[in-house]
């Protein structure tokens, strides 16, 4: 899968079937706020809102960023996901 990272947007995006899934934040300082994470229902079932939650920790971790997900379903896959836990602030 093609995730593709817009700083301007401050997304973490790709397209899947013709059907864009994002997850969205916001910088605050030295931490990373997971907002949103958005997947259309033709596409949903995949995996793909995991990727993209998994590419914004991987992002935050190369940039020595915290995470702080206020999103539902990010907060939910971190929980899933500890060796990520050291990045949730």
């Amino acid at each position: 899968m093609d995730i593709r990272h817009d700083t301007d947007a401050q997304r973490f995006h790709t397209r899947v079937d013709g059907h864009e899934a994002e997850v969205e934040y916001e910088l605050e300082g030295d931490v990373m706020l997971l907002t949103h994470t958005g997947v259309p229902q033709p596409i949903g079932g995949r995996g793909i809102a995991g990727d993209l939650v998994r590419a914004a920790f991987e992002h935050a971790r190369r940039e020595g960023l915290r995470v702080r997900p206020l999103c539902a379903y990010a907060a939910a896959w971190v929980k899933r996901h500890g060796e990520y836990a050291d990045l949730v602030a």
